[in-house]
């Protein structure tokens, strides 16, 4: 991976040895700027001050946990970055979960115990293959679809949808 050095990490979580350990492994993958915070709203003040590249967040933190930040970062007037990679680690890994965190706008899922690769990994995907983000009544955030299947039958709700069906009159279904 090319250095990481330049970019700045925000990681929030309420365990501090969790942070310890999260730290570590930024550090050993070249990223030299991480600023730390042990829950949410701290968090939030962190973003305000300075230019965050990324966030790693804890899921569950009190008293705001980490998919609460993320629908603040996304969602708030104030935002300092409402388009922030934000990176959700959890030691709970089911499905109500991972759904809730993907419905609140988290760009990348990580479960714990973390592992280098892990981290890297989504780091990675983050950086070299950034999501397009999606704005509707009831979401903003990286793009829920993580593929475009060649035969999906519908429903098309998107306007690059229209264009797409324009272009490929065979996808149209008449119901």
């Amino acid at each position: 991976m090319p250095s990481l050095a330049a970019i700045q990490v925000l990681l929030v979580d309420d365990n501090p040895h969790m942070r310890t350990i999260a730290s570590a492994v930024l550090k050993s993958a070249g990223i030299r700027k991480v600023l730390e915070a042990g829950d949410g709203a701290a968090g939030l003040q962190i973003l305000r001050d300075y230019p965050i590249d990324l966030a790693i967040v804890d899921y569950k933190m009190f008293p705001l946990d980490g998919v609460e930040f993320t629908r603040l970062v996304r969602n708030s007037p104030d935002s300092a970055n409402p388009y922030l990679p934000i990176i959700m680690m959890t030691g709970h890994s089911g499905k109500e979960r991972v759904y809730e965190a993907r419905d609140a706008g988290v760009t990348e899922f990580l479960v714990k115990p973390i592992t280098a690769k892990a981290v890297l990994d989504r780091i990675q995907s983050v950086i070299w293959k950034p999501r397009p983000f999606v704005r509707t009544e009831g979401y903003f955030g990286p793009d829920r679809r993580r593929a475009s299947p060649p035969n999906f039958r519908g429903p098309f709700r998107r306007a690059t949808d229209a264009a797409r069906d324009a272009a490929e009159p065979s996808n149209v279904v008449t119901v």
